[in-house]
């Protein structure tokens, strides 16, 4: 059996609005209560409309974002509670790829000092630098000439490879990839999803692949997460949630994906609204004013996250 690389409990974040003048502050309670385990090479999606929490989820994981409770256990370390000069050192282990490549990228800096730039931080040897950064571009498909040019000179398919080179430099367990192709090219896409399964087996990395559409995620993860409004509504294996989504959430992001032909008879599920301010959460289940199988008991009472055979599911009428 796998070794369980990263635990989640009961992991929450919440933002406090206001000023000294207002009588209270609002709270927006941006991540609730998520506890999840991720397995040593597993690909562990996550996937939501935009507003939704995941992204702070993911920036949680890795410390760019200050939990507001609950605990991140990895490789025996609470990550929520490391010291900063502690959590320096552990940051080797553990990686984040950003959404935009570009904004990730010091344009006055050649592409070789950005892949070297986590090494030259942790102390590695100029001489031994250089030969890791060339054999990570030559690893994402880069030619050797990339060393030296500089970000502007590339493609956006081909800058996420350098991100991806550099996220890679220390030799990191664990990689979270937030939105890593939402901006580019759908023929990009494929090839940059396929780079990080060819990498996942090369290297043995576990991944945490964070998008909002569901058809990006089915094609590189073991199981999925489904967030809606801070909280995970439904976590079942990737094949399982596209063949029989077990909460309307899941069902209505499945529809929305682009038809796969003429046999593909998936009913088509119009939401109503948008995602609710989450600072005024709705009473009961969170998705129930959107919900078209809401009931009275949707309206009062939140539905628990509970097992149902593989899978877990958050609905009072899961199919």
């Amino acid at each position: 059996m796998s070794e369980v690389i990263l635990s989640l409990r009961g992991l929450s974040k919440n933002y406090e609005l206001g000023s000294s003048f207002s009588r209270g502050k609002d709270v927006v309670h941006a991540v609730e209560d998520v506890n999840l385990e991720i397995t040593e090479g597993e690909t562990l999606g996550i996937v939501g409309e935009s507003g939704c929490g995941k992204s702070t989820l993911g920036r949680m994981i890795v410390r760019l974002e200050e939990p507001t409770r609950g605990e991140i256990l990895f490789e025996g370390h609470d990550l929520a509670k490391e010291p900063k000069k502690k959590l320096r050192a552990l940051r080797k282990r553990f990686q984040m790829i950003f959404q935009d490549p570009y904004a990730s990228l010091n344009p006055r800096r050649q592409i070789g000092q950005i892949v070297e730039e986590p090494l030259r931080v942790h102390g590695i040897p100029k001489a031994e630098r250089r030969v890791i950064a060339h054999d990570l571009l030559k690893r994402v498909g880069l030619d050797e000439n990339a060393y030296e040019k500089y970000p502007h000179e590339f493609s956006g398919g081909q800058r996420q490879r350098v991100v991806i080179a550099r996220a890679l430099a220390l030799n990191p367990r664990l990689v979270v990839a937030d939105e890593p192709v939402s901006a580019l090219d759908v023929s990009i896409q494929a090839q940059v999803l396929n780079l990080f399964k060819d990498l996942q087996k090369e290297f043995g990395l576990t991944y945490v692949f964070i998008a909002h559409d569901l058809g990006v995620v089915r094609h590189v993860s073991d199981r999925i997460a489904v967030m809606y409004l801070g909280k995970i509504v439904e976590l079942a294996p990737a094949d399982e949630l596209y063949e029989h989504p077990s909460h309307p959430y899941s069902k209505a992001l499945l529809s929305a994906n682009p038809r796969m032909g003429a046999d593909d008879k998936r009913e088509r599920i119009i939401l109503k609204g948008d995602i609710p301010n989450p600072i005024n959460r709705p009473t009961g289940c969170s998705f129930n004013p959107r919900c078209p199988k809401a009931a009275e008991i949707c309206r009062t009472t939140e539905p628990a996250l509970l097992t149902i055979g593989n899978r877990q599911v958050a609905c009072h009428f899961p199919e």
